[in-house]
């Protein structure tokens, strides 16, 4: 029996969807010079949820994105292959933004590197975070505990 390329593409969204929503959720706090702005965050804390990060989604809301746990700092790149739609980078260390990659291009390859060792990144909806003001400097803490 062969199965229809459209039911197989149906099975890979439901499958995605479902992925999505398995991933823990955390709220943090950027403190920029024009205050506090909350974010519920999905935590990208292993390895194959680092890899699919928010690849596939058609939209996020303003106060929704995704964080992404390195443990101790080191360089990373990332990419915005399968992505559709355009990313804010906020690269982090010691609770402290370092740098920010504006309005990713959707779908490209080009490597976006952090430029210093960083502990974690965070992805926002392209455009939020000159939105808040955020700039290297800014202040990011969590503010629900998950037992890290």
């Amino acid at each position: 029996m062969r199965s229809s390329p459209l039911l197989i593409m149906g099975f890979l969204a439901v499958a995605l969807a479902c992925h999505a929503r398995s991933l823990p959720t955390e709220s943090l706090e950027i403190t920029t010079a024009s205050g506090p702005h909350r974010f519920a965050v999905e935590i990208a804390a292993t390895a194959a949820a680092r890899e699919r990060g928010l690849m596939f989604r058609r939209r996020l809301a303003a106060n929704r994105g995704m964080l992404f746990e390195f443990g101790p700092p080191q360089q990373v790149s990332f990419w915005m292959k399968n992505t559709l739609i355009p990313l804010d980078m906020l690269f982090v260390d010691s609770g402290r933004i370092v740098a920010i990659a504006r309005n990713a291009t959707p779908l490209s390859e080009t490597p976006i590197p952090s430029g210093a060792p960083v502990t974690d990144v965070i992805e926002l909806r392209g455009g939020r975070a000159a939105e808040i003001g955020a700039a290297p400097g800014d202040r990011v803490r969590e503010l629900s505990a998950r037992g890290r």
